[in-house]
């Protein structure tokens, strides 16, 4: 068990540390975006799990019928992926109502 898991990671070491960095990477580009632009950043980032929504289908079409993990994992995704997705749209949406000119009120009748 042990072996298998250390020449895994030797076989991936490369893979592993482009990971590593990438985790780094992200944390700081995040952390240097300011706050105006946090929650649109955010969105478009929410928006791109369209592609786990699509992959989450793929796999459920493909596995077999009787492979119950793979078609509870690919419906998970789905409903995830879309819950995110529509979260993000939904926040990003509020966010900019925030910054619409807000309508006149009508006068007042006397």
């Amino acid at each position: 068990m042990l072996n298998t898991i250390l020449s895994f990671f030797q076989e991936h070491e490369q893979i592993i540390y482009i990971v590593v960095l990438m985790i780094f990477l992200g944390i700081e580009i995040i952390g240097k975006v300011p706050s105006v632009l946090h929650t649109p950043l955010m969105s478009g980032a929410n928006a791109i799990h369209g592609v786990v929504i699509i992959g989450a289908i793929i796999v459920m079409g493909k596995a077999e019928t009787d492979n119950y993990l793979a078609l509870i994992l690919g419906f998970l995704a789905v409903i995830v992926g879309t819950l995110n997705v529509v979260g993000g749209f939904v926040v990003t949406d509020r966010m900019l109502e925030m910054f619409r000119a807000k309508k006149p009120n009508a006068k007042k009748e006397n």
